[in-house]
């Protein structure tokens, strides 16, 4: 099996950093090849020089996927970098989510053929996510259910329970097979197959806002089903300041729309451009 890991990022080094750090200690078995590829919208030459320096020792193929900065184009990117990922199955993160060790591995075990898989998160405080890029902690994501009560204790984190880790092959994981509200776009996987089925991310979503969400309405349309990624492969989120959301009555009025048509599999704008002879 070969897996894409494709991390979403925008002018934020130092957290990406950080992000990189976490996925540089991922077990990876003997059956599993990884790839990493960053896709970047727009960001500045601190970036590039990043990913330049992290290519020189990386643990496995490492790829900077970059276009020109014209605002919020997150959908674009993200057909620009599945368009260049050799895996037969990806896995989308946002570049300021760390993950633990057993991130890839879980993420490996969850992956089956008809199913999309909806990650959680946990969520950082802003005084905590500042001491993490000062001290580039990068165990944040590693750490014992102990050590996650006591960082909600003290209010670090949000949550603890994604700490447990259950059974990636546990019927519950099916529950909720058709609901779209529930996957988080910072952490969602599938197979490249079926993602190139619904044309990819719709580039007609500009600026902030459901273009996850309607990736995954046109999924379920074309009868791929969610999977929940619970308790195996969640991701730590640092935090940052609330994006510009102007766009996002429009965004939502255009996701209603595909919602509400059974028939829309197809993003009419999307990856096909980016491919050749479709793949």
């Amino acid at each position: 099996m070969k897996i894409s890991l494709i991390i979403s990022t925008y002018n934020r080094p130092d957290a990406l950093e950080l992000v990189l750090l976490s996925v540089a200690k991922q077990i990876i078995p003997n059956d599993l090849t990884l790839e990493v590829l960053v896709a970047d919208d727009g960001s500045g030459i601190e970036t590039k020089a990043l990913v330049t320096k992290f290519q020189q020792d990386f643990p496995c193929k490492l790829l900077h996927i970059w276009h020109e900065d014209k605002g919020f184009r997150l959908a674009t990117i993200r057909n620009l970098a599945v368009s260049k990922a050799s895996g037969d199955y990806l896995i989308f993160i946002d570049g300021d989510c760390l993950i633990a060790p057993d991130f890839i591995l879980n993420q490996m075990k969850l992956a089956e053929k008809g199913y999309f898989v909806g990650g959680n998160r946990v969520l950082l405080s802003e005084s905590y996510t500042k001491r993490a890029i000062h001290n580039k902690l990068t165990d944040i994501a590693n750490t014992s259910i102990i050590s996650s009560i006591l960082a909600r204790l003290n209010s670090k984190t949000n949550k603890w329970l994604p700490a447990l880790r259950l059974n990636p092959s546990a019927l519950w994981r099916k529950k909720y097979v058709q609901n779209w509200r529930r996957p988080k776009g910072c952490n969602m996987a599938l197979w490249r197959q079926d993602c190139l089925a619904v044309n990819g991310f719709d580039e007609g979503f500009i600026g902030w806002g459901h273009e996850d969400a309607d990736f995954l309405v046109r999924l379920l349309h074309a009868g791929i089903r969610i999977k929940d990624g619970r308790f195996a492969a969640p991701v730590y989120h640092l935090w940052h300041k609330v994006n510009d959301r102007s766009n996002e009555a429009e965004n939502m009025a255009r996701l209603m729309e595909r919602v509400n048509n059974q028939g829309f599999v197809r993003a009419e704008d999307g990856i096909d451009k980016y491919l050749t002879d479709g793949v």
